[in-house]
């Protein structure tokens, strides 16, 4: 099973240490890095190369899609947010899903089955 590079963007450090609790059972789940911010996520995408990245819409210093207009790389993308997953304003980024806060531990799992299953995404 091939290893999924992951980087976690949120600028609530508690959502980012609840979603490495949860990914921390999936052996194939590897944790390269977490940012706060546009620049950090931008940052650690040029040094990492993540397949996945797991995107809070709004982050403290501006909307996620700042930090998607600024990466180079390609990866798979799971939004995260506090309000409804309305993904209007990143219709031109597709995600493989939006996770509303608190995330939902089965849901998460749910959507990590498919990444890792190959359906839909492929890293």
């Amino acid at each position: 099973m091939k290893e999924i590079k992951t980087l976690i963007v949120d600028d609530e450090w508690l959502i980012r240490s609840e979603l490495k609790r949860m990914l921390q059972p999936l052996a194939q789940v590897r944790i390269v890095g977490e940012a706060s911010t546009i620049a950090e996520a931008a940052s650690l995408t040029e040094a990492f190369h993540p397949d996945l990245v797991f995107l809070d819409l709004q982050l403290g210093d501006g909307l996620g899609t700042e930090f998607l207009n600024r990466a180079k790389q390609k990866f798979a993308l799971i939004y995260i947010t506090a309000f409804e997953c309305d993904l209007t304003p990143v219709k031109h980024h597709p995600a493989l899903a939006c996770l509303s806060k608190p995330i939902n531990k089965e849901k998460l799992y749910s959507v990590m089955r498919t990444l890792t299953n190959g359906e839909g995404v492929h890293v």
